[in-house]
């Protein structure tokens, strides 16, 4: 019996533009368990959709009575609850090594992306979202319309901030081995946070985090790249 699952996830004007990076995690962990969610759009100001939740941000999965946010914990709880199902930790060593992906993605490519893509974003949401949307980026990052003038800047920061994926990636074709894992999708939801959100040209065709992102995009019968985007 397929389980009833519910993600809330993060989406663009058109609803059907969803660009979370941490809600990509979650859609390519689910593909890997073979699971299937009903995703239910939602949108920065709309925070009492998800208070049920206890906190404030997406993604949220429901199944049945049980609410996980964080998609951290969401991979952990898929993992643990469906044994039977693909693993995406290969056990408790990769877990590990799979937190240390998402930590590292998280803390070092976020904030280089976020210079290069909250312009684009904020042109995409929901009206209702601008204000508090640029309100709450530039208390970090400065202001919106300054952000372009140092984009050949950030492009460079973040291809030399990929050196330590790059030269894992050039010795076996995923950062999980022989086959992709969470610890992939940990990073590869950066990569569709930008897919989606903007045109920027972030790595140059002969890098092989390119080859990597590529083979992603294809997995899962092209779960990722079928996604729309802004460009489309």
């Amino acid at each position: 019996m397929t389980p009833d699952l519910t993600l809330y996830d993060l989406a663009g004007a058109d609803a059907t533009l969803r660009f979370s990076p941490h809600c990509w995690k979650t859609h390519m962990a689910l593909a890997h368990k073979g699971l299937s969610a009903k995703t239910v759009p939602w949108r920065f100001t709309e925070k009492e959709a998800i208070d049920f939740s206890g906190q404030k941000l997406v993604p949220v999965l429901v199944h049945d009575t049980h609410v996980v946010s964080d998609s951290w914990q969401i991979a952990c709880y898929l993992e643990d609850t469906f044994p039977e199902r693909p693993s995406l930790f290969g056990g408790a060593g990769g877990r590990a090594v799979s937190l240390f992906a998402n930590s590292w993605a998280d803390t070092t490519l976020v904030p280089v992306l976020a210079r290069l893509l909250l312009p684009a974003i904020h042109g995409l949401i929901h009206e209702k979202d601008q204000d508090y949307f640029r309100a709450s980026r530039e208390k970090r990052f400065g202001k919106l319309e300054d952000l372009p003038a140092g984009y050949a800047d950030q492009v460079a920061a973040l291809r030399a901030a990929l050196l330590p994926l790059r030269h894992l990636l050039g010795k076996q074709p995923y950062l999980s081995g022989s086959q992709h894992a969470y610890a992939d999708y940990a990073v590869f939801g950066m990569f569709m946070w930008a897919r989606c959100t903007s045109p920027l040209e972030l790595l140059a065709e002969d890098d092989t985090v390119y080859a990597w992102r590529e083979r992603l995009l294809d997995a899962f019968d092209g779960l990722a790249r079928r996604a729309p985007t802004a460009a489309a």
